[in-house]
Formats: structure tokens, sequence, C-alpha cells
């Protein structure tokens, strides 16, 4: 059979690495695939920059819309980025008839509700398993292994430089600023880390996730998002003498009411496998109803591990180019008419544990102030730290770990804490998460 001949838009990193990986394993791809896979051409904005990469046999051309509009391209992987004109760029290459392989969170989760029916429409399909996690094939096990069970929840490391900032605070007590500018300096963080360090790059993995698992439309405006940036190298070591490691997660859950769909620091008992993933790797702990907890782990970003993953999905699509569009694997897992618009819970209707730090008065009768606010909202203590004061201070750190409270209570609760006299600073607060298997 004739090679089919692709196209890459973007040869950065993820696209060099794509290309590598498709030399070095050609032999190997071609008989997975049933075909050889061949790049016939490849955009990039700069034609003369030297590439670590083999470019031998691939015409490079610096605007995108000419390799989507070219008739002997099959198969467009999109590895651009961001929102626009990544969208307009798939979009006509679905318009187009070609199928798209693509490692574009940001656009699955914002706009994969419209690229999937256009795909659908047209009969060609869309490929997203480096969207998540990296090299971790964690779309297909959700969405073909575990295709037998009920997922009941799922929570998730899914963001590799947010990982190595909170272990890095860990293990060296050093500052979040300080740990952040080394991130950067060892390529783990961007110049702009915004979309990491906020938890907004998680968030469009958990909703990908989350639509997969529970077969609901991606709904990434409504997920609840708060990023690391305002954690103190304190909590995260009290919450290491109390038997906790905190990590950014993604959680998405099934419940009565509606889906969870979150992503804030959390703090996690270090027993737990997942709470000892540390550095830049990532991890997905998911819960079927027959299998019960399943955990993922591997690299989670990098050239190699992310271009993994295209490649598999390259492999993917070519296996089925001659299959009838009706019969392949659905994008979000579940045929497109048997979606279900579940709603998605506010974070104030959200149910979770809480850490909670208050720098009170070092004199009597404080604590029995805040105990009494927290039982008149219906507020459990789990167990109360007060720690010394430090030479020259009045004020003692207190630490207060809670048990199930609804997040409204929660937060009422706060605004009163930090309304009385003896406290002296804005109370810190860490959801915290158990993750027993049975967690309903």
């Amino acid at each position: 059979m004739k090679p089919v001949k692709i196209g890459i838009l973007g040869l950065g990193t993820v696209g060099c690495g794509t290309v590598s990986v498709l030399a070095r394993n050609a032999l190997e791809i071609s008989r997975r695939a049933g075909r050889e896979i061949r790049i016939a051409q490849a955009s990039a904005r700069d034609l003369k920059k030297k590439r670590a990469c083999p470019m031998e046999g691939i015409q490079l051309v610096q605007d995108p819309y000419e390799v989507v509009r070219n008739p002997e391209i099959e198969v467009v992987v999109e590895l651009i980025g961001g929102y626009e004109p990544a969208r307009e760029l798939v979009l006509e290459a679905i318009a187009n008839g070609k199928h798209v392989v693509t490692a574009n969170k940001a656009l699955i989760a914002m706009y994969g509700n419209e690229i999937f029916a256009a795909a659908q429409k047209k009969g060609v399909m869309v490929a997203f398993e480096a969207a998540v996690a990296g090299g971790i094939p964690i779309i297909k096990a959700v969405r073909e292994g575990l295709a037998g069970n009920r997922i009941e929840w799922m929570a998730g490391i899914i963001n590799g430089t947010c990982n190595f900032i909170l272990t890095e605070m860990r293990d060296k007590g050093a500052d979040f600023a300080d740990v952040l500018k080394e991130a950067q300096r060892l390529g783990y963080a961007e110049t702009d880390p915004t979309f990491d360090v906020e938890g907004i790059d998680a968030a469009h993995k958990l909703t990908i996730l989350a639509a997969i698992a529970f077969g609901i439309p991606l709904k990434f405006k409504q997920a609840y998002t708060e990023g690391i940036s305002k954690l103190t190298r304190m909590d995260v070591q009290y919450a290491e003498k109390l038997g906790y490691r905190v990590k950014l997660l993604g959680i998405a859950r099934r419940t009565n009411g509606g889906v969870e769909l979150r992503v804030h620091p959390t703090l996690i008992p270090e027993r737990r496998l997942i709470a000892n993933v540390d550095g830049a790797m990532n991890a997905v702990l998911v819960k079927g109803d027959a299998v019960g907890p399943t955990m993922f782990y591997g690299a989670g970003a990098g050239a190699a591990p992310t271009a993994t993953a295209v490649v598999a999905d390259l492999v993917d699509v070519v296996r089925t180019l001659t299959a009838d569009p009706n019969n392949r694997v659905p994008h979000l897992a579940f045929q497109p008419d048997a979606l279900v618009d579940l709603p998605i819970l506010p974070i104030e209707e959200v149910e979770t544990s809480y850490y909670l730090r208050l720098h009170a008065l070092d004199k009597p009768g404080v604590l029995a102030e805040v105990t009494r606010i927290l039982a008149d909202l219906g507020i459990s203590i789990e167990s109360i730290l007060q720690k010394e004061p430090q030479a020259g201070e009045d004020t003692v750190p207190v630490i207060i770990l809670t048990q199930r409270v609804r997040e409204k209570n929660m937060n009422e609760a706060i605004a009163r804490i930090e309304k009385l006299s003896s406290i002296k600073a804005k109370v810190a607060r860490i959801r915290l998460e158990h993750l027993n298997p049975d967690w309903k």
C-alpha cells in the first residue's frame, strides 16, 4: 500500500520530537500501522533555523495553510498550540477531508465540541492523546481500556511544572518565587508561567478527561481553577509534619447533584501512591466501579514522551483510514448522540475537608472563639496543632484540620474568623482529600 502522507504544523519541541520518533522507529511503526507513515510537508515560522531533528525529504513551508490545503496530505498534525490560528487550521483541515492529530489541550478543552461535531459530519478522526499527560496513554486507557466501567471519580497530577515546584518547596524548604525561578532556568516553566502555576493548563486537561470519563460535553469555562502561586513553604512544611503532601490536583467526581470539576492545591495523606509522585512527573488516579482504583504514571511533558503519544495517534488513524466512520472509537468515548449534559457543580456546593492556618494572638480564649464559629456552622474539627510563638512575636500559628464540609459553609466560617480581633492575618486554607477507594 502507498505510504500515508502527513503534514506537521509547528516544529517546536514536540514537532521535532515527533519527526525524530517517526524517523528512528520507522520500521516498527509501519509494522504496527500496516503502512508507512511519511512526513511530506511541515510548516515553521523560521525556515532557516537549525533543528535537532532529521528534515531530509520533508518540504518545509512558512504558511501552515499551505499544509492543510495540500491535496496529497491525508493527516494533519497540529503542534502550534494555543487557540488561534490552531482552531481555524484544524477546522479547515477537517473541511478538506483530512484527519487531525493534535497535542493542543487548550484547543480541545475550549473548542473540542465544535471540532468533534465538524469531524463527525465530515467522517474524519481527531486524535488528541498527546493533549493530556504527555507520554501517559490516559485517554486511551479511560476511553477504551475502562470502557466496561462506570467511572466514579478521577484525581490527577497533570501539570509537571507545578509538581516540580511543590516538590522543591518541600525538599529544600524554599519559597515559591525562588523555586519558580529555578524551574524557569531548567526549562520546566515558561517565561510567563501563568497557565501552569495558576492551574489553567491542568484545568484544560481535566476538562478533557472528565468529558471522556462521564460522557459529558467539554465544559472548560465551568471548571473551578486555583493555582499554587499563593502557597507558602510554611504550609508545605506543616502539611508534611501532619502526614500530608501538597499537590496541585485536578479532580473530577460524579455526584448525585452533578459533576465536580476542580483544580486546586490539595493535601493528600503521604501514604497514598499519588502523594509520592515527585518532580516533573504526572500521575492520574481513576476509580471505576468494577475495576476499582487504577493509577497511571509517567512523564507528562517533554519532546520524546509527548511525541510518542502523537505517533500512537497517527498509528491509530492510519489503521482506521478505510474503516466505516460510524464504527470508529468515538472522540469522547461515548457515541455523539449519547452524551449527557450533566451540570457542573459550583465550587460553593462541593464538600471537602480543609487545612486552615491562623495567626492568632498568644492569649487565653482565642481557640475557643474559633472553634465556636466552626461549630455554629456545623464544621467538625479533625485535629489542631498550635506552634510556639517566634522570638519577639505576639502571635502563634494555629493549624486546624477539619472533617468534610460544604465550601460555602467554610467560606462563611473564614469570613467570621477573620473579623475576630485576635486574628492578625488572613486565614490560609488548602482543601484536603483522602482519596479513599470508596470515596463517593
